[in-house]
């Protein structure tokens, strides 16, 4: 669609400019550029797609809440990742990313509600207690269909919960997307 936009740009200043007579086709023609003409690619929704430096494919989305920093200044939104690892086991994994730590150093239980069916589950604490990794394609699974997902854990003894909503729409393309291009078969 960008592409599009620069050439219903280019196309707009050069009729503009005089350089380029503007033929009936012209006004079409820049309608069409602007629509981003003929999608080719799935929509994703509000996922983005990457390869990682480590030949990891990963679908990422931010939640639709922020949560307030431990200095209380700013706010930001955990970000979901699903992955898929070309080689190597597990294959498949998911991560939740926070700018905040958590206080507990190996596993750490997380509430997951998925469209309102609420289930605990432990997930293991990456570097700095910034990342709760679950590995496995089961916790994938139960997404493939959902529309929401609300993840809720507790920072700390006396630190209170952490929780992040998110709207999944796209995301059965998005994990398509990554099972071809991991050249698996989707969870």
């Amino acid at each position: 669609m960008v592409r599009g936009l620069v050439v219903a740009a280019t196309l707009l200043l050069a009729t503009m400019g005089g350089s380029v007579r503007a033929e009936p086709d012209v006004p079409a023609l820049l309608l069409a550029a602007a629509e981003g003409g003929a999608r080719t690619e799935p929509d994703l929704g509000n996922w983005r797609v990457d390869t990682g430096s480590d030949a990891q494919i990963t679908a990422s989305l931010h939640a639709i809440n922020k949560l307030i920093t431990g200095g209380g200044a700013l706010g930001y939104s955990p970000v979901l990742t699903l992955a898929c690892r070309r080689d190597g086991e597990p294959r498949w994994s998911e991560w939740l990313q926070l700018k905040d730590p958590v206080s507990a150093s190996r596993k750490i239980t997380i509430s997951v509600i998925v469209d309102g069916g609420k289930t605990d589950e432990s997930w293991s604490v990456g570097p700095r207690g910034k990342m709760l990794v679950r590995d496995g394609d089961d916790g994938i699974k139960r997404l493939v269909s959902a529309n929401r997902l609300t993840l809720s854990w507790r920072f700390g003894l006396l630190s209170g919960r952490g929780e992040a909503d998110f709207e999944l729409a796209g995301l059965s393309k998005a994990i398509g997307q990554i099972a071809a291009s991991c050249k698996t078969d989707p969870p």
